[in-house]
């Protein structure tokens, strides 16, 4: 049986809340080159985003970017041992860990961060998430939060270098 329900209930882009979701929003310029990347966070059962934002910085509730444009909702059914408890544990895990790194943009990113708590968790039975994985199924999986959420500088580009 699927969760979805249950996190989609409580969904509400108004005050950025995001249960069991990975949230994602564009770094400016650099987004609008390569549409594929961002900077990503991951919620709890009750929404709160924790992201990884800079050198030894986990922050709350206030992503570096700005206010996520696209979510993936995930299915809490799908982690190990199943729970919210589980899931919040190895949210927190993760940000605790992430606490003592710094930051790098090309290898121990925001990224790496959601890929961890994933990983600890063990969702969908995987302990290979990565920067990599999450980037492209974030991609295919995300939706917008509205319509004026769209990066439409990224859609302008995309219908342009379609033809």
């Amino acid at each position: 049986m699927k969760n979805y329900n249950i996190a989609f209930e409580r969904i509400d882009p108004s005050i950025s809340r995001y249960p069991y979701c990975i949230v994602w929003t564009p770094i400016p310029v650099l987004s609008w080159l390569f549409p594929f990347i961002g900077h990503m966070g991951i919620c709890t059962s009750t929404g709160v985003i924790r992201d990884f934002a800079g050198p030894y910085f986990v922050s709350e509730d206030n992503m570096a970017f700005g206010r996520p444009t696209k979510y993936w909702m995930l299915d809490v059914s799908k982690v190990y041992a199943s729970g919210s408890n589980v899931w919040d544990t190895a949210v927190h895990n993760a940000s605790e860990e992430y606490k003592q790194r710094m930051h790098n943009l090309c290898c121990d990113n925001c990224h790496s961060h959601v890929a961890m708590a994933l990983n600890l968790m063990h969702y969908d039975n995987s302990t290979s998430w990565n920067m990599v994985n999450l980037c492209l199924l974030s991609l295919i999986h995300g939706k917008h939060v509205s319509v004026s959420a769209i990066d439409w500088m990224n859609a302008a580009c995309n219908l342009f270098t379609s033809r």
